[in-house]
């Protein structure tokens, strides 16, 4: 598939970037910095910005799906809307249909399942960050595309280990950490299977 990933310079999309390529996946990437890239070999590197339309539209068109795992560096002036509004509509104008996002545990309804001090912490230190990522996710919902909202818990940089848990709620009995390469690994595995198609998946690892 030719695969647009957003945010591959990051954490988490980093080994998107990776776990795409190793698939043998046609790779275009979207990034401010092309230096910052771990991997350049057999990806298409375009230099903008992911709040641009005009640059994600040239990014998008194309493109069989989009992997969105653009995270706010800064805490204070969350992006993620923006991000949204320009890719939304240029994926509607270039006919690209497949979306699978990278959001947050505890955002939306989700946090109903958090513990008191993750609460206390989504609210406060990440409070702009939550409310931007709530906006974004819902207008993704109401985009008509065929979308996933995947929602990790406490991410980590660990290898990956291969063992998730799943679910519309926070599965019982599981940790409150994933590895950044296991979502990865999950977010590939969305574009060719249809189970989330459409619903927000909570991700977690084993237990702690």
């Amino acid at each position: 598939m030719k695969v647009l990933v957003l945010g591959a310079t990051g954490g988490t999309g980093s080994h998107v970037l990776r776990v795409a390529l190793s698939a043998g996946h046609d790779v275009t990437v979207l990034v401010r910095d092309a230096s910052a890239l771990d991997v350049t070999d057999g990806v298409r590197v375009l230099t903008g910005d992911a709040t641009s339309p005009d640059d994600v539209r040239s990014a998008v068109a194309g493109q069989d799906a989009v992997l969105d795992a653009i995270g706010s560096r800064n805490i204070r002036h969350p992006i993620e809307v923006e991000v949204g509004r320009a890719l939304l509509p240029a994926m509607h104008e270039a006919g690209v249909d497949r979306l699978v996002v990278c959001s947050a545990f505890g955002v939306g309804d989700s946090q109903d399942d958090a513990n008191t001090l993750q609460k206390v912490f989504f609210h406060t230190v990440l409070g702009k960050v939550y409310a931007a990522k709530e906006v974004a996710d819902a207008e993704v919902r109401d985009s008509g595309l065929d979308w996933t909202l995947v929602y990790p818990t406490r991410l980590t940089d660990d290898p990956a280990t291969g063992s998730l848990a799943t679910g519309e709620r926070l599965p019982e009995g599981r940790g409150i950490h994933v590895t950044r390469a296991d979502v990865a690994r999950f977010m590939l595995a969305q574009l060719t299977d249809a189970t989330w198609s459409r619903k927000t998946v909570v991700v977690t690892g084993a237990a702690d």
